[in-house]
């Protein structure tokens, strides 16, 4: 990330059991307020405790695969093309009874993602990250390994639907507008529904480039904002290229990369040129975040450059990137200044993630320690992308309870949630790439969604994190995690805005009571999901009891005087820090 964590906690983890609480009479509310008023003096200075201060981190973001969200306009779906090789509708062969999926276009665009942006909105959500929307080949590959049911790497007889294999990055793939709705018309319309464009890049590869019985128009070709070839692989084998003599084979590795894409050299001056030019007119046409994809693919110097060029043109653009690898030190490299400074997706949160949600069922305890919230490799553990699935791996596979509680943690824990379309009702659970993972969504399920109960929570949920400060920004204090039950606060005291959160999850099948006690300050806590107020006196506890897979949290709008949580919080702020 491009800044340093300016304040982080101390983790404490506790047992499952509920702190014991002496016998006493309930404080009333006014016991509760003459407590909290005798605690404050008058002329202590208020410290600033704050998990981060990116403006993004407010966002909790929705991911489509534009074309399998909502076909809009059937008018763009290009039925024809390909001719012999057509690119729309490609059913992947070897599906089981009563399984399908697909690697030809089926129809999402642009005005499907804008016809259902308040269904988006409407569950708390404030960004839309879409797969990439440059343009790609217009026929299906014919080379590499034929794709099959669960096939992983096999490109034979795929298509670009998905907007991976850019062939022309300055251009909109014909798939995606309507008349009166492109690109900028498209990020001015989400904005309009309070959602801001998170858009998908990539540069370490264009198109399949090789292999094929003939070489086919576009693929292993690039071109420029005028339309002009640039870069063409010509459908050699990597090793076979003549970068000495042949220009257009320069911009090109001789090495090879993941299966039959163009390689692009990073070393080349004009690579770097032409995607901080591509891109940049994304931004003008109202681009408000970038998601980088593989960005471990190409090394450090690149996208050091990268961002800093992106970041001259846009002072504070925020950027997130993929590295997927499950080792918390290897993807922090690209979180530090001297390298790319830019958030990642939290790939070793997300493997326990499925772990603790998914049918295996595991405890609080195995999330805890994959939190990273003092001494981390990371530059800023509160701007990581926190998530479950997506695209490119088996959805989650998990009961209804799991993606409720899963979304119970994502939008009360540390990060940034981001929820895969589809989720909000367990659409195609446990399905992997070429086995379902990405299969088409369609109005009729987007409609039938509303009531459902897994969105009905996420939007509880997301509503209640976009309303609420402390989950957006906050530090978090680990109180316990443990089997069922998480306890922990997130603190955010930043300049007029002072709210202190305290969060109770439980994701077992009977309700849970949990009693409250450490770092507990006095006053009176609103139940923010369940309404009502607890007081609660100097030296008092909190007793509350959340449902099976319920969560509840109690909030508290006042600065932080209780003696014990400004210990905690003072001394992360000096271990948190991490700098390079």
């Amino acid at each position: 990330m491009r800044r340093t964590l300016c304040a982080a906690l101390l983790t404490a983890l506790a047992g499952a059991g509920c702190v014991s609480v002496s016998e006493r009479a309930a404080p009333t509310a006014a016991d509760a307020q003459a407590a909290a008023s005798a605690s404050v003096s008058p002329s202590a200075p208020t410290a600033d405790y704050i998990g981060t201060r990116e403006p993004f981190a407010s966002d909790a973001v929705y991911f489509v695969v534009t074309d399998r969200f909502v076909n809009g306009d059937p008018t763009n779906d290009q039925r024809e093309q390909g001719g012999a090789n057509r690119t729309f509708d490609r059913p992947v062969p070897g599906a089981p009874k009563g399984r399908t999926a697909n690697i030809g276009y089926l129809g999402g665009d642009f005005k499907g993602i804008l016809d259902n942006a308040e269904y988006i909105a409407d569950m708390g959500f404030g960004a839309l990250w879409l797969t990439p929307v440059v343009d790609n080949p217009d026929e299906a590959f014919l080379g590499g390994e034929p794709v099959k049911w669960g096939g992983m790497h096999t490109d034979q007889g795929k298509t670009g639907y998905h907007g991976y294999w850019g062939v022309n990055f300055f251009e909109l793939d014909e798939h995606l507008p309507s008349r009166g709705l492109d690109f900028r018309a498209l990020t001015a319309g989400l904005k309009q529904q309070g959602l801001k464009t998170v858009l998908d890049i990539v540069a370490n590869h264009g198109s399949p480039s090789y292999s094929a019985p003939v070489d086919q128009p576009k693929f292993g070709e690039l071109y420029d904002r005028d339309s002009r070839l640039i870069a063409d692989h010509q459908n050699l084998h990597p090793s076979k290229l003549d970068r000495g003599s042949n220009p257009l084979h320069r911009w090109y590795n001789t090495s090879g990369g993941l299966a039959q894409l163009s390689d692009i050299d990073s070393t080349q001056p004009e690579v770097l040129d032409y995607f901080v030019d591509a891109y940049s007119q994304w931004i003008d046409q109202g681009a408000d975040a970038f998601r980088i994809d593989t960005i471990g693919w190409m090394p450090h110097e690149f996208w050091n450059a990268f961002s800093q060029r992106i970041r001259e043109k846009r002072p504070g653009f925020f950027m997130f990137a993929e590295a997927f690898d499950h080792d918390a030190a290897t993807i922090a490299q690209h979180t530090l200044p001297r390298n790319a400074g830019v958030s990642v997706l939290d790939f070793p949160l997300k493997e326990r993630l499925v772990e603790v949600f998914g049918k295996q069922g595991g405890g609080y305890e195995r999330i805890a320690e994959r939190l990273y919230l003092t001494d981390g490799p990371y530059a800023n553990p509160y701007e990581l992308m926190t998530f479950y699935d997506n695209h490119d791996m088996p959805r989650i596979d998990a009961r209804d309870t799991g993606f409720i509680d899963a979304h119970h943690f994502l939008f009360t824990a540390r990060g940034i949630p981001v929820i895969y379309y589809g989720s909000e009702v367990g659409f195609e659970r446990g399905s992997a790439e070429h086995a379902g993972n990405r299969n088409y969504f369609g109005q009729k399920r987007v409609d039938a969604a509303v009531g459902h109960p897994i969105r009905e929570s996420l939007k509880r949920i997301g509503t209640l994190r976009a309303n609420t400060p402390a989950l957006q920004r906050g530090l978090q204090v680990n109180l316990a995690f443990k089997g069922d039950r998480a306890a922990f606060y997130r603190v955010l005291q930043d300049g007029a805005t002072q709210q202190i959160a305290l969060v109770l999850l439980n994701k077992g099948d009977a309700p849970a009571r949990f009693e409250i006690r450490e770092h507990l300050q006095a006053g009176a806590w609103r139940a923010a999901l369940g309404g009502g107020s607890v007081a609660v006196a100097e030296g008092g506890a909190l007793e509350a009891t959340v449902p099976a897979h319920g969560a509840e949290v109690y909030l508290l709008d006042a600065s932080v005087t209780q003696p014990g949580l400004r210990a905690a919080l003072n001394e992360a702020m000096r271990r948190a820090r991490r700098e390079g």
